[in-house]
């Protein structure tokens, strides 16, 4: 249990070090990632950045992801739901483009250039990974960016989102990854939504 996002990139960050984790750069996905990604950036005494992913809704509820897009159109599907649920090809399709401009209204707002990661180790951070939908996607753009490593970080992750990442990023680092996840916000004793506006003071 943790007592809040800067509490949990304080740890996560502990964890990294000792582990020997090294990034030349950390990428916080937002909202929620900036406060952890702040701490790890601090501690490991690297640059804060931001990456940027959106989830596809299920046509019938929208919070059932069947899969992320980032910015500039980097796609994971999650084809065993997509099946399962029967969604046509053109919805996805349809969506993927309306998450991605949403995708890249959402990193205009906190960055506004593109993301170049050429030759670096990015490491991204959230603060929490339970289907790991966005977090894929986000590993996918850093590679797209040119990141010659990309190391995924949490403080808590479920064990199949954790399982799932290992195949996408080089490393995979989580603090806890208990069997009985829930969801993110039960892990922690304070996880109030972050505003835009205290987001973006992380990247201060």
């Amino acid at each position: 249990m943790f007592a809040n996002r800067t509490e949990a990139g304080a740890r996560l960050a502990g964890v990294l070090r000792r582990r020997g984790v090294e990034a030349d750069v950390v990428l916080a996905v937002p909202r929620g990632g900036l406060p952890v990604g702040r701490a790890v950036a601090d501690a490991l005494d690297r640059p804060l950045d931001v990456i940027v992913a959106r989830k596809l809704g299920a046509p019938s509820n929208a919070e059932v992801a069947i899969g992320a897009v980032a910015p500039d159109g980097s796609l994971w599907r999650n084809d065993d739901l997509i099946a399962r649920l029967d969604v046509e090809e053109s919805y996805v399709e349809e969506e993927r483009g309306r998450q991605a401009a949403a995708a890249r209204e959402k990193r205009e707002r906190y960055r506004g250039a593109d993301l170049d990661l050429s030759g670096r180790t990015a490491l991204i951070v959230d603060d929490g990974i339970a289907t790991g939908a966005t977090m894929t996607a986000c590993v996918r753009a850093a590679y797209a960016a040119g990141a010659a490593r990309v190391v995924v970080a949490a403080p808590v992750a479920s064990p199949r989102a954790v399982e799932a990442l290992e195949s996408e990023a080089d490393a995979v680092v989580a603090v806890e990854a208990p069997e009985a996840f829930g969801a993110v916000g039960r892990h922690y004793r304070s996880f109030q939504q972050v505003s835009d506006e205290e987001a973006l003071s992380y990247l201060e």
